[in-house]
């Protein structure tokens, strides 16, 4: 299966957070499954870095290289066909990096590894 991570999913995975659940968590250790981390991910982290609303440790750029490597976790760019996806969502959710991954997910055929439930009243799948 593909598994997009959505955000906090990314986060939590990397530093062991508790609020990770045990089926997501048991999802990206199977080998089976190829991960995926958006370009708009990083976007969003680095805009809520700057913002002083994450405190990430120094080298955090560093760190987030390592454990992509290291977890076999692709990068995944954002596509003009990903944007236009957005123009046929609902405007149930408006925070506009969750609805670019929303859309990255359909596009591509992947699950989107959430705890969002906002996300899950989207037609896309989610796993988490």
């Amino acid at each position: 299966m593909n598994l997009l991570f959505d955000t906090h999913a990314f986060l939590w995975f990397i530093s062991g957070d508790k609020r990770m659940s045990e089926t997501s968590k048991a999802a990206v250790l199977d080998t089976k499954n190829h991960l995926f981390f958006s370009a708009a991910s990083y976007w969003e982290i680095c805009i809520k870095q700057s913002l002083g609303k994450l405190g990430l440790i120094a080298g955090w750029q560093n760190v987030f290289d390592t454990e992509l490597a290291t977890n076999d976790i692709k990068w995944l760019a954002v596509e003009k066909s990903h944007c236009q996806g957005i123009v046929h969502l609902p405007m149930t959710h408006r925070d506009p990096f969750d609805r670019l991954l929303i859309s990255q997910a359909q596009t591509e055929g992947m699950a989107l590894l959430t705890a969002d439930e906002t996300i899950k009243k989207y037609s896309v799948k989610t796993l988490w």
